[in-house]
């Protein structure tokens, strides 16, 4: 355990360093995330009463796109220089390879989140402040089961050459069932349900979030190997 959360900390500082040196997750998944929210809000945006409906869709499409970019990145870096093999080849488990990536990973996109919310509460005319703690809520819940799934398969595109129609294809059917709990317990949030009436889409993204983590550390190492 002691040397799982080593190497864990260890694949985290090396994210972060190398992202505060070139920014090139942040910047590209979330100005990608950015355009996404603008066109759709001046596509849909009708009223107050629609924009509330829609602006959680918009918020997840944004997020959910910009995470893909965001993870397909991370790992191409490791692509570059077969740096792969000798992350493979460190002194640490692989499992924690996995879970640095993905708590690396985890970070962007949960910055990235934190510009895109606003942002969809400016362009949708939301009154953010009541709702601030559910939806931040619900946006860690599902960004957390999202990326621990997709850092999972965005670890198996570095073999293969077909690495972004694959993520995006195998990726977005097997996380749908985060997706759309995280929208739907937006969308109600936003409406005004209490929070007490979306526990039931919270547990879901809970267990989903467990289900994508042990998946994840269990199988990260057979699906890795030579």
């Amino acid at each position: 355990m002691k040397l799982f959360l080593a190497g864990t900390l260890a694949i985290v500082k090396k994210e972060l360093l190398i992202e505060l040196r070139t920014k090139e997750i942040l910047v590209t998944a979330g100005l990608f995330g950015v355009l996404v929210v603008v066109l759709t809000s001046m596509a849909f945006f009708l009223d107050d009463d629609t924009a509330r409906k829609l602006a959680p869709g918009v918020l997840w499409i944004g997020a959910s796109f910009a995470g893909v970019l965001a993870m397909g990145r991370s790992w191409a870096r490791e692509r570059e220089g077969d740096a792969i093999r000798g992350l493979l080849l460190a002194p640490i488990p692989r499992s924690a390879i996995y879970a640095g990536k993905a708590i690396g990973t985890w970070i962007f996109v949960m910055v990235i989140d934190v510009v895109l919310w606003p942002l969809v509460g400016l362009l949708f005319r939301l009154d953010l402040v009541p709702v601030l703690l559910p939806v931040g809520l619900i946006l860690v819940l599902g960004s957390t089961g999202y990326v621990a799934m997709g850092t999972l398969f965005a670890s198996m595109s570095v073999r293969t050459r077909a690495r972004d129609l694959m993520l995006s294809v195998v990726l977005f059917p097997l996380a749908s069932p985060g997706i759309v709990a995280g929208v739907v317990a937006t969308r109600e949030v936003l409406q005004g349900t209490p929070l007490g009436e979306v526990l039931e889409w919270i547990r879901i993204l809970a267990a989903f979030d467990a289900v994508a983590i042990v998946c994840g550390l269990v199988l990260f190492e057979p699906l890795m190997s030579d």
